[in-house]
C-alpha cells in the first residue's frame, strides 16, 4: 500500500504523462460514442483503458489492431450464433461457453500479450452480443441482433482508434527505446554470466540467478519485438535485429556452459592450454562487460578472435578434446560479434546479417485444454446465477471474469493470488468513488458533456497513475474497468442513478472476481513435473528431426527460447536447478548435433547410416537423462560412428576432434542423469 500511496500522491513524470494521455483518449472515445448516439458508450471507455497498459506507439497500434480484429471476429460469431439458435437459449448459452473455452485455449498457444488480448476480445464481444439480446427476449429479432452487434463493435473500435491516435499525437513513446534498454540489459547480463561461468569461484546460486534474469529480459525482448515493426520504415529492421539478438544470446548460453561445467566437474580433462584459454576468455569478457563504449567492445571481440585464430594456426592441439574446445571458443567469439552488431542495428540500419525469424511460442495442448475448461466453468457458474435470478446485473458475473480468466491465465498461482486480491481492492475503491463522488455529482448536474468529462477525469487520472506501475497495475485495472461500468456514462443515465442498480452491479462484479479467484485455485492445471516432462518430450522429438530442416540452428533456437523461459520459471524453487541445467544442455545438444552432421558428411562425402543411429541415440540419451537414467547406448553409437569415420577419412585431426565431442557429451548425459535423479529423490 505504500507503493500505491506513492504512485497516487508522488507520481513520476512518466506516470503523469501516461495518465494524461489516458484521460485524453477516454474523453475522445466517450465524446465520439455519444456523438454517434451509441447505446453503451462506456464500452468505448473500457476499450481505451485496456489499450493504455503499455504506452509505446508500436504496442498500442499492435494492440488496437488485435482488438479490432478480435472484436470483428467475435461480432460475426455472435450474429451467427443468434441467427441459428435464437429460439433455443440454453443451447445458445452452451455453444457460447464452448466458444469462450476455445478462445481461452487458443490464447494459451500464443506468447505476446497483445495476441492473447485478441482472443479475449473475440470471446467477450460474442458474449456481449448474445447476452444483451437474450436479456430482453420480447425485443429479440434479426434487426435487434444486428443493431446490438453493430453498436458493441463500433464502441470497442472507437476506443481502440482514439487510444491509438492519442498515443501517436501526445508525448509519443517508441517501442525502439524500450527495446534498446532491454537489449543493452540482456547483453550486459549475458556478459556478466559469461564471466561468472568461467570463474572457478563463481557460485551455483549466482549463475542461476543470472540465468533467470537473462531469460526474463529475453522474454520481454521477444514479446516487444513484433510491435517495433509498426514504427516507421526502419521498424521491421529493428524487429529482425531483436530476433537476431535473442538467437545469439541463446547460442552463447549453450556454448559457455561447456567450459563452465568442464572446469567445475572434470578437472582431469583441463590441460594447461585449456586453462590459459579460459583465463583469456574470462579477462576479455570482463573488459567488455565493464565498458559502455560500443566500438571498444567490438574491437575487443575482434582482437580475441584474431588471437584464437593465431593460436590454432601456430599450435597443434595435444588431444582431440582440446581441439574441440578451441573450436567452441571460436564459435563464442563469432556469436558475440553478431550479438553486438544486432544491438547496433536497433539504432542504425544494418541489412547485412539480420535474417533471424522471431521466437516460437511453446504450445502445450494439455495446458490450453485446462485453461479453456476453467473459462467455461467461470462462465457456466455465472450463467446459472443469471438464469436462476433473472437479474440484469448478474451479466457482470459472466463478462468481466471471462476477460480476466483469459488475460491472467499465464500467471503462476502464487502471483495470481496476489493479483486477484488487488483487483478486488480496486473494485471496492471503484464502488465507493462511483457512488459517493461521480454519480453523486452527476445526478445534480444538468447533463452537459463538459460536466460529465470533468467529473470523470479525476477518478480516471488516479486509476491510470496506478496502471502506469507494474506493481500497482491490478489496483488500477480493478478500479478503472468497474468504475466505467458502474457510472455507465451515456445520454440517459437514469439507470446508473438508481442506487439499487449500482449496488447490485457492484456486488455482481465483486462476486464474479471472487468466483474467478476460487476457480483458479480449484482448477490449477497440470503439475509442474508433468509440464516439464512434456517439454522435454517435445525437445526429444526436435532432436530427432533437427537436421531435416533448412537452417536447423535457427529452427532449433526459435523453438527452444520459450521452453527455456518456462523451464527456468518452473525450476526457480529448487536448490539444485537440475531442470534449468538440463534445458541448457538440450539447447547445446541441438547445436552439437548440427555441427557433427555437417563435419561427418563433409569428411565422408556421403550419408552415413551410423550417423543416423547416432542422432537417434543422442535424442534417446537426452530423454533418459531427463528421467534420471543413464546407459551406454549413446557411447556405443558414438564408437560406431567414430570407427566408420576413421576408416573413410585420412585427416586424423578432424576425426579426433569429433571424438572429443563424443567424450564431452557422454559426460554431460551422465552428470545430468545424476542431478535429475537426486532432485527427484
Amino acid at each position: 500500500m505504500g507503493i500505491v500511496f506513492q504512485n497516487l500522491f508522488f507520481p513520476k513524470k512518466q506516470a503523469i504523462i501516461f495518465a494524461l494521455k489516458g484521460v485524453i483518449a477516454m474523453a475522445m472515445a466517450l465524446t465520439l460514442a455519444l456523438f454517434l448516439n451509441l447505446d453503451r458508450p462506456y464500452w468505448a471507455l473500457v476499450s481505451a483503458v485496456f489499450l493504455q497498459m503499455r504506452p509505446e506507439n508500436g504496442l498500442v497500434l499492435e494492440k488496437a489492431l488485435c482488438q479490432i480484429i478480435g472484436t470483428i471476429v467475435g461480432g460475426l460469431f455472435g450474429i451467427f450464433l443468434l441467427t441459428q439458435l435464437i429460439d433455443y437459449p440454453y443451447l445458445a448459452l452452451s455453444v457460447l461457453a464452448l466458444w469462450l473455452g476455445l478462445n481461452s485455449a487458443l490464447s494459451a498457444m500464443v506468447r505476446q500479450a497483445n495476441f492473447v488480448y485478441a482472443f479475449a476480445m473475440a470471446a467477450v464481444t460474442a458474449e456481449l452480443i448474445v447476452l444483451l439480446v437474450m436479456v430482453n427476449p420480447p425485443m429479440a429479432s434479426s434487426q435487434a441482433v444486428f443493431d446490438i452487434a453493430q453498436a458493441r463493435v463500433s464502441e470497442i473500435i472507437i476506443g481502440s482508434i482514439c487510444a491509438g491516435v492519442v498515443s501517436h499525437m501526445f508525448w509519443p513513446v517508441k517501442v525502439k527505446e524500450s527495446l534498446q534498454r532491454q537489449a543493452r540489459s540482456v547483453i550486459n547480463q549475458t556478459l556478466q554470466y559469461l564471466v561468472t561461468e568461467l570463474d572457478k569461484a563463481g557460485s551455483h546460486e549466482t549463475r542461476h540467478k543470472q540465468i533467470d534474469g537473462i531469460m526474463a529480459t529475453l522474454g520481454m525482448v521477444s514479446e516487444d519485438s513484433s510491435a517495433a515493426s509498426y514504427e516507421g520504415p526502419q521498424g521491421p529492421g529493428r524487429t529482425r535485429a531483436a530476433n537476431q539478438l535473442a538467437q545469439k544470446v541463446l547460442s552463447l548460453l549453450a556454448l559457455v556452459q561447456i567450459f563452465g561445467r568442464l572446469q567445475r566437474r572434470h578437472q582431469e580433462l583441463m590441460t594447461s592450454a585449456l586453462t590459459q584459454l579460459l583465463d583469456r576468455l574470462r579477462e576479455a569478457f570482463g573488459r567488455i562487460a565493464e565498458s559502455s563504449d560500443f566500438e571498444y567492445c567490438l574491437e575487443q571481440v575482434k582482437v580475441l578472435r584474431r588471437d584464437l585464430a593465431d593460436y590454432r594456426a601456430n599450435n597443434d592441439a595435444d588431444s582431440p578434446f582440446e581441439s574441440h574446445m578451441l573450436n567452441i571458443a571460436s564459435e563464442i567469439t563469432a556469436d558475440l560479434t553478431v550479438l553486438l552488431r544486432a544491438f547496433r542495428a536497433l539504432e542504425e540500419r544494418d541489412n547485412t546479417l539480420l535474417n533471424a525469424p522471431s521466437m516460437l511460442t511453446y504450445r502445450d495442448p494439455l495446458a490450453g485444454l485446462i485453461i479453456g475448461i476453467r473459462t467455461m466453468v467461470v462462465f457456466s457458474i455465472g450463467s446459472c446465477i443469471w438464469v436462476s435470478t433473472g437479474s440484469t446485473s448478474a451479466l457482470m458475473i459472466m463478462i468481466l471474469p471471462v476477460i480476466f480468466s483469459i488475460m491472467l491465465a499465464r500467471l503462476p498461482l502464487m502471483i495470481l493470488r496476489i493479483v486477484l486480491k488487488r483487483l478486488l481492492i480496486g473494485v471496492i475503491a471503484a464502488v465507493i468513488v462511483a457512488i459517493f463522488f461521480a454519480l453523486n455529482l452527476l445526478s445534480q448536474s444538468t447533463g452537459q458533456l463538459e460536466i460529465l468529462l470533468l467529473v470523470l477525469a479525476a477518478p480516471y487520472f488516479f486509476g491510470l497513475l496506478l496502471l502506469a506501475d507494474q506493481q500497482t497495475l491490478p489496483y488500477g485495472l480493478g478500479f478503472s474497468i468497474p468504475f466505467s461500468i458502474l457510472v455507465s456514462p451515456s445520454r440517459d443515465m437514469s439507470r446508473a442513478f438508481s442506487i439499487d442498480f449500482t449496488l447490485s452491479t457492484a456486488m455482481a462484479i465483486f462476486v464474479g472476481v471472487s468466483i474467478l479467484f476460487w476457480v483458479f485455485h480449484l482448477i490449477t492445471g497440470p503439475s509442474v513435473r508433468l509440464l516439464v516432462h512434456r517439454i522435454f518430450k517435445t525437445t526429444y522429438q526436435d532432436l530427432l528431426e533437427i537436421n531435416q530442416h533448412n537452417g536447423p540452428s535457427t529452427w532449433f533456437n526459435r523453438r527452444m527460447a520459450d521452453r527455456l523461459l518456462r523451464l527456468t520459471n518452473y525450476d526457480q524453487g529448487s536448490k539444485s536447478r537440475a531442470i534449468t541445467d538440463l534445458a541448457l544442455t538440450a539447447l547445446n545438444l541441438g547445436h552439437v548435433s548440427i555441427r557433427v552432421r555437417s563435419v561427418c558428411e563433409g569428411l565422408a562425402g556421403k550419408r552415413l547410416e551410423s550417423l543416423e543411429v547416432w542422432q537417434k541415440s543422442l535424442a534417446n540419451a537426452f530423454l533418459e537423462s531427463s528421467k534420471g537414467r543413464f546407459d551406454d547406448q549413446f557411447e556405443k553409437a558414438s564408437d560406431s560412428l567414430y570407427a566408420d569415420l576413421a576408416s573413410l577419412v585420412e585427416d586424423a585431426n578432424q576425426v579426433e576432434a569429433i571424438q572429443g565431442m563424443f567424450i564431452r557429451i557422454n559426460l554431460t548425459f551422465e552428470r545430468s542423469a545424476e542431478a535429475i535423479a537426486a532432485q527427484r529423490a
